[in-house]
């Protein structure tokens, strides 16, 4: 049975290969689309010349995929592309939509299956449960877990950012900057995702959209309650006339307080954390190596 581990699993590589080929075709695909429409409004043959430059996959496989993705839609409970979307758009994932997400479950839910098949006399008992049930479940919640991470990490990216951000902002302010421009200057000298959103808040607001609408569209895109107050205090500020500089002041030392209240309950729950490496990895080599010679000592002696 050994020697089937090895072409199963070469097998399992190539598989895993062949899926990520494709889905960074399908994701080029959709980042590209509207380039694509602009050299197809051009007409002529710069559109075919574009085309036939693209790589094999781009071309002829992602095209199948995205088609399957929105006949697979058909089959999705109610409102799990709209819950799917929104998780990209927390995400900050942009490449690609619900309906490609709804693809890579489905084959990876096919390469578990067809794992699983080749490895069903591999070991016995639990083992066995596990490889029959571990590749098909890894490879559908594969792409939720990856999705979820991501959406944790670039919350707290945007948490830890936010206190430095509105300190800025008040000195902007305070130094004669109105809220765009101070808001303007802040984004062009911090980088990360906060920044990104509060760039695309700016940009809602240039083309013709309200302040307080675009507030509410960076609060539907990040979903983050620290900066949701924020924005929500802003919005109260500005619909009753209250002195911006004063609002930005009260926040960013709220955002400081909270800050060192996340980084104090970080400090008192590190000592609980430390028990079970104590306990389990650090005491026994300890034990071992005190009570170690004086345990052969005393076995040597009752032994003599």
């Amino acid at each position: 049975m050994s020697g089937i581990v090895f072409p199963v699993a070469m097998v399992f590589i190539a598989i895993t290969i062949l899926v990520l080929w494709i889905g960074s075709a399908v994701i080029n695909v959709q980042q590209t689309a509207a380039d694509r429409l602009a050299v197809y409004g051009r007409g002529g043959t710069g559109a075919r010349d574009e085309e036939l430059a693209k790589p094999f996959a781009e071309r002829t496989l992602a095209p199948i995929v995205v088609r399957i993705g929105k006949f697979l839609n058909r089959f999705t409970p109610v409102g799990y592309l709209e819950n799917t979307q929104k998780k990209l758009q927390y995400a900050g994932i942009t490449g690609i939509d619900a309906s490609g997400i709804v693809v890579f479950k489905v084959v990876g839910l096919i390469v578990g299956v067809g794992l699983a098949f080749f490895l069903r006399d591999f070991g016995d008992g639990l083992l066995r449960l596990l490889i029959l049930f571990g590749p098909p479940l890894l490879g559908f919640f594969a792409s939720d877990a990856i999705i979820q991470r991501r959406i944790d990490e670039r919350k707290a990216d945007m948490l830890r950012q936010l206190p430095d951000t509105l300190d800025l902002l008040v000195i902007s302010v305070e130094a004669g900057l109105g809220f765009d421009a101070a808001l303007t200057r802040v984004v062009s000298t911090v980088p990360g995702p906060l920044s990104e959103e509060f760039f695309r808040m700016l940009q809602e607001t240039r083309v013709g959209v309200s302040r307080r609408d675009a507030m509410r569209h960076l609060m539907d895109r990040t979903d983050l309650d620290e900066l949701r107050s924020f924005l929500l205090a802003m919005m109260q500020a500005e619909a009753f006339g209250v002195a911006i500089a004063r609002v930005l002041r009260v926040q960013a030392d709220e955002m400081r307080v909270k800050r060192r209240q996340r980084a104090q309950e970080k400090a008192f729950a590190a000592p609980v954390k430390l028990v079970f490496p104590l306990v389990f990895c650090i005491f026994p080599s300890l034990f071992i190596v005190l009570l170690g010679p004086a345990a052969i000592q005393v076995s040597e002696a009752f032994a003599g």
